[in-house]
């Protein structure tokens, strides 16, 4: 048996960003492993600039996303009788207007630059978060930074805030691999996207994996998506 981390990504909004065309910020349909890093980073202390504790996480943890039907609020889940309303995510485009916004050379643009940034609402996540072979940052050290963050945590955007703890339940749960972790974590029957050895016969290409360097670049990998049986 392996152990997971369980998370909660519940929010008004929320905004993975994947490749961008330069005015346009396009948001993908679930959390990406570049954002999921970010956020984990962020809680754990890891600065932008330490490339080095920013690799170690990455090759630490194997990410396993679901795309939640409902989202189960604290407050809620002690009476049975109260049931979440469905969460119908829907993605909308917010407009930015920028005066005097800085160009590549470094120079002032002389136009006012108008971009659009895309925005997932009334979404709700959970992620297996689990730990590779040899990680160098296990997940009782990322339990303790998702219970007492060093820096603020946000879903994808610092404009898009968190509405309830991130770890639920505060400890690992044991499973024999992500998808038996997440049927643990109710509500079950969304569509869950999952890398590594997770196999399925809907695999998806997307370009999310940070490359660490001086410069912000992606490369791809291949996510298998699984349907979840509903409970």
């Amino acid at each position: 048996m392996a152990r997971f981390l369980i998370l909660r990504l519940d929010g008004p909004m929320q905004a993975w960003g994947t490749h961008t065309f330069e005015d346009y910020r396009p948001a993908n349909i679930f959390p990406t492993r570049s954002g999921l890093l970010g956020l984990i980073g962020a809680c754990l202390g890891i600065e932008r600039a330490d490339r080095e504790a920013l690799v170690q996480l990455a090759e630490s943890v194997q990410l396993t996303v679901r795309a939640d039907r409902v989202a189960p609020r604290p407050e809620s889940e002690t009476e049975s009788e109260i049931e979440s309303p469905p969460k119908a995510a829907i993605k909308l485009a917010d407009f930015h207007t920028v005066l005097n916004a800085r160009k590549v050379d470094g120079s002032t643009s002389k136009f006012p630059v108008v971009s659009r940034r895309d925005y997932l609402h009334d979404a709700a996540f959970t992620v297996a978060v689990g730990e590779r072979p040899g990680a160098k940052i296990g997940l009782d050290r990322i339990a303790e930074a998702l219970r007492r963050p060093r820096y603020t945590p946000v879903l994808g955007r610092r404009c898009c805030p968190i509405v309830r703890p991130l770890l639920d339940p505060a400890s690992p749960v044991e499973a024999k691999d992500a998808l038996q972790a997440l049927a643990q974590a109710p509500p079950t029957g969304g569509a869950i996207y999952a890398e590594g050895d997770l196999a399925s016969d809907y695999p998806i290409q997307i370009r999310d994996v940070p490359a660490h360097g001086k410069h912000r670049q992606f490369g791809t990998r291949r996510v298998f998506v699984h349907k979840e049986d509903a409970s």
